[in-house]
C-alpha cells in the first residue's frame, strides 16, 4: 500500500504559486466570507489562511453570525463583491439550513443547490470556487479555463502517481455538488467508467466490489470499510467530518489499507490539494 501524499504534492504547487506571485509583482487578497459556526468549515479556513500566508495572498475573513437575516447576507456578500481589492471571494460552506428554501427538497447529499442565491452573487472572475450557477454552467460545457479545486486536486493527485482512468471502472461514493457532482462529469470527460452511489442505491457492494478507484465524498466517519472493497484498488476519501475534535474521512483507513494500492490520508491528502488548487484558480482569474 502506498499513500497519495497531498500534503507533499500541495507544497510543491503552492511553491510555484509563490514564485508566480513574485515573478508577476501580483497583489492578490482572498476574501472568506463565514456564516455562524462550524468545526470542520473553521479547520479549512485555518488551512486557506496559513496557505494564504505561505504564498504571499492576503487573506481578509468576513464573519457573520448564525442569526444574520438573508437580504442582510446578500447586501454585505455585494459589498464584497464590489471592493476591487477582492481578487477571489468564497462563500465557506455549509451555509446554516435557515438559508434554504422551506420547500427545498436537496437532490444531494449537500444542499449547496439551495445556497444557489447566495453562491450566485460572485461573479465568475471571482469564482475561484467554481460554485455559481454560471461558473458550474460552463464547467460542464468544458469552457471554464479552471476546474473546481476538489475536482483538480483529485485528478492531480492521480496523475502524480501516475495512475491512468482511461477504462477504468471508477465509483463515486456520494453526489454533493462540492465533490461528486462535478468529478462525475469530469471524470465522464477522462473516459472512465463511472458509477455513482448515492443513499437510495441498491445493492452498494455489487458496485463497490468491481471498483478499481474509489472516491468517497460523504462526510461519514467509517463509511467506507475493507470489506466492500477488492483488493488492490486505489481510494480516495474526499470525506469531511470532524470525530472527537479530529478531522476524519469517510474511509476507515486500518482496514482500507491492508487491500489498497493506494490510499490518500485524512488529513494530509484531498484537503490540502483543494486549497493549494484553489489558490491556484486564484492566480489565473488574476493574470
Amino acid at each position: 500500500m502506498k499513500l497519495l501524499d497531498g500534503k507533499k504534492l500541495s507544497e510543491k504547487i503552492l511553491g510555484n504559486i509563490k514564485g508566480e506571485i513574485k515573478k508577476r509583482k501580483l497583489k492578490l487578497t482572498l476574501a472568506v466570507i463565514q456564516v455562524g459556526e462550524n468545526p470542520v468549515s473553521q479547520i479549512f479556513i485555518n488551512q486557506k489562511k496559513k496557505a494564504c500566508e505561505e504564498t504571499g495572498i492576503n487573506f481578509k475573513l468576513f464573519k457573520f453570525p448564525a442569526k444574520v437575516s438573508a437580504p442582510k447576507l446578500k447586501k454585505e456578500i455585494k459589498k464584497i463583491v464590489r471592493n476591487l481589492a477582492n481578487s477571489g471571494i468564497i462563500i465557506q460552506l455549509p451555509l446554516p439550513k435557515k438559508f434554504l428554501p422551506e420547500d427545498y427538497n436537496p437532490p444531494t447529499t449537500l444542499p449547496v443547490f439551495g445556497w444557489a442565491p447566495f453562491l450566485n452573487l460572485i461573479p465568475e472572475e471571482k469564482d475561484i470556487d467554481v460554485l455559481s450557477e454560471k461558473s458550474l454552467g460552463k464547467f460542464y460545457q468544458g469552457t471554464l479555463k479552471i476546474l473546481p479545486p476538489t475536482v483538480d486536486g483529485i485528478l492531480r493527485l492521480l496523475k502524480n502517481y501516475k495512475i491512468g482512468l482511461i477504462g477504468k471502472n471508477v465509483v463515486i461514493v456520494g453526489v454533493g455538488r462540492l465533490v461528486g457532482f462535478p468529478l462525475a462529469i469530469k471524470l465522464l470527460k477522462e473516459k472512465a467508467t463511472l458509477s455513482v452511489l448515492n443513499e437510495f442505491t441498491k445493492d452498494a457492494l455489487s458496485f463497490t466490489k468491481k471498483a478499481d478507484i474509489l472516491i468517497s465524498g460523504v462526510g461519514k466517519p467509517n463509511l467506507i470499510k475493507g470489506n466492500v472493497i477488492k483488493k488492490g484498488l486505489v481510494v480516495i476519501d474526499a470525506g469531511c467530518s470532524v470525530k472527537k475534535g479530529k478531522l476524519v474521512g469517510d474511509v476507515d483507513f486500518k482496514s482500507v489499507a491492508q487491500k489498497a494500492s493506494y490510499i490518500t490520508p485524512v488529513p494530509g491528502g484531498v484537503g490540502p490539494m483543494t486549497v493549494a488548487c484553489l489558490l491556484e484558480n486564484l492566480v489565473k482569474l488574476n493574470v
